[in-house]
């Protein structure tokens, strides 16, 4: 592997160590809502709080270069994840993003070392991750106060 750097990351080589998620979602549809996997980079501050055992989406996560996923500038799925999976939202830049935080903290790399993955972590999907979900603010929303509320009495 080269060690060139990446145009949009220049402080980032193909040996830099990153860590990958797969995480189940959910994409509403037709009010109903269907299970996808999704892969993604996990910065260093979110994996040391999933393996401190908070609930996660998180069904497997592996540690790896960024030359296994990025060897040019097409992502490619690692082999221990099924081609089913898609690739996360601006799935590059969030990768370059959580590659630097294993720089900055390197300690970090010890809870899932390089080519290796990880399993046992506190799987939930009881608050469901839902991808495509919309916040629509109606008039009813609003709270009703009283007209002397904000009065000095």
């Amino acid at each position: 592997m080269s060690t060139a750097a990446y145009p949009k990351a220049p402080d980032l080589s193909t040996e830099d160590y990153v860590v990958l998620g797969v995480a189940t979602c959910f994409i509403k549809e037709d009010g109903e809502v269907h299970e996808v996997n999704v892969l993604e980079p996990i910065p260093s501050a979110a994996l040391e709080a999933i393996v401190k055992g908070i609930p996660t989406s998180y069904a497997l996560a592996m540690g790896t270069t960024l030359g296994t996923v990025l060897p040019d500038e097409t992502p490619q799925l690692p082999q221990d994840v099924a081609a089913a999976t898609q690739l996360c939202d601006e799935f590059v830049d969030r990768l370059f993003a959580a590659a630097r935080t294993y720089k900055a903290r390197s300690v970090a790399k010890e809870h899932i070392p390089q080519g290796s993955t990880r399993t046992d972590f506190n799987y939930s999907t009881e608050r469901k991750r839902v991808l495509n979900s919309q916040r629509i603010v109606k008039v009813e929303d609003n709270v009703k106060q009283h007209e002397y509320t904000h009065q000095v009495l």
